[in-house]
């Protein structure tokens, strides 16, 4: 509003300069003076008009968001961590809407839920599943589905974290080990089998992340094996050290740990290098995972109505009891828009 108003005052204060034209040339002349000075009126009239378009979309734009329903995908790059992915997009949606803001100060019951189920790796990119309004109910059941990696181990060493952001706390020998060596063993991790979670992970004692407690050097327990189940998985590239997984899996299971013991029967160690989750439940990578560029108010309404078809009918009506299953956590915010943004801004996280 600001420029339009500087546009308004510039254009009023125009002074018009009379210069002797020749007579030949005067109907050209005024020709362009008057295109100039119709050209100078549309812009003033477009920045005034657009400054009145803003007023008027902010507030349609929060109350679009809040109507935001349902359950839909984002691509998480390497580097932030679930919980941190959600806090951005939260914050994209809530500046583009112009929220918390004066005009919402009054509607205290009204609040914007939004999380995100199932837990990846802040090392790990792919797909990551994200539930608005009602639809943060829906996630513990939908999520109870397969979800799809590829991983790429390194044989020869072993890390503190299970993967390569941690410290190598052992190396052993790989030369010797063969594409038919590892093959032949996968066999072995396929189907309802026992996994002990690696240490650094989400999983918490005393109400507090391992992974946590892990940092601030305190001493942590493995957690005991558990049943975990691998409906498929197959060698898909060997070049020592390195080692390509395609692996589709259930709720809990830990690529890292699997590529640890993996590492384990072969004699040696391994780590995972690289990790990216290409589908979780319905939604995979390629088709349904919204890239950041397309984390506004319109792109995400036209994902929900797309991803809705995804869903079975009847389980919107559920609502879901969270969990302490496995890695299947729930991360939900609840903002209050009559409130300023700040630290304290998340009124509830379950």
């Amino acid at each position: 509003m600001a420029a339009a108003e500087a546009a308004v005052g510039s254009s009023s204060s125009l002074k018009t300069d009379t210069v002797p034209v020749p007579e030949s040339a005067g109907t050209a002349a005024a020709t362009a003076a008057t295109s100039s000075a119709t050209a100078a009126a549309a812009a003033v009239a477009a920045a005034v008009r657009t400054g009145s378009e803003a007023r008027v979309s902010k507030p349609a734009l929060a109350t679009k968001l809040l109507s935001l329903s349902g359950v839909f995908a984002v691509h998480k790059p390497k580097g932030p961590t679930s919980a941190e992915l959600l806090n951005r997009l939260k914050e994209k949606l809530l500046a583009e809407a112009g929220m918390p803001s004066p005009e919402w100060t009054k509607r205290k019951k009204q609040t914007l839920k939004i999380g995100h189920g199932g837990t990846l790796d802040s090392a790990a990119r792919g797909v990551l599943v994200v539930g608005i309004g009602k639809g943060t109910k829906m996630l513990t059941n939908m999520l109870s589905g397969s979800k799809r990696y590829i991983a790429i181990g390194e044989l020869g060493k072993a890390t503190d974290t299970l993967d390569s952001t941690g410290k190598v706390t052992e190396e052993k020998p790989y030369d010797k080990i063969t594409q038919e060596d590892i093959e032949g063993i996968l066999q072995k991790f396929t189907g309802n089998i026992m996994q002990v979670p690696p240490l650094y992970s989400a999983l918490k004692k005393d109400g507090q992340r391992l992974s946590t407690l892990m940092k601030r050097g305190e001493a942590v327990e493995a957690k005991p094996a558990r049943p975990v189940t691998v409906y498929s998985l197959s060698l898909q590239k060997f070049q020592p050290p390195f080692f390509t997984l395609d692996v589709e899996c259930g709720g809990g299971f830990y690529i890292r740990s699997l590529v640890s013991d993996i590492g384990k029967e072969l004699s040696s160690c391994a780590n995972v290098l690289e990790l990216t989750r290409t589908k979780q439940g319905p939604f995979t990578l390629e088709e349904h995972a919204l890239p950041e560029d397309k984390w506004t108010i319109d792109d995400i309404a036209q994902s929900l109505e797309h991803c809705s078809s995804l869903l079975p009918g009847e389980l919107a009506l559920k609502k879901s009891k969270p969990e302490e299953s496995n890695e299947q956590m729930l991360s939900c915010e609840y903002i209050s828009l009559n409130e300023t943004k700040g630290e304290d801004d998340v009124i509830k996280t379950f």
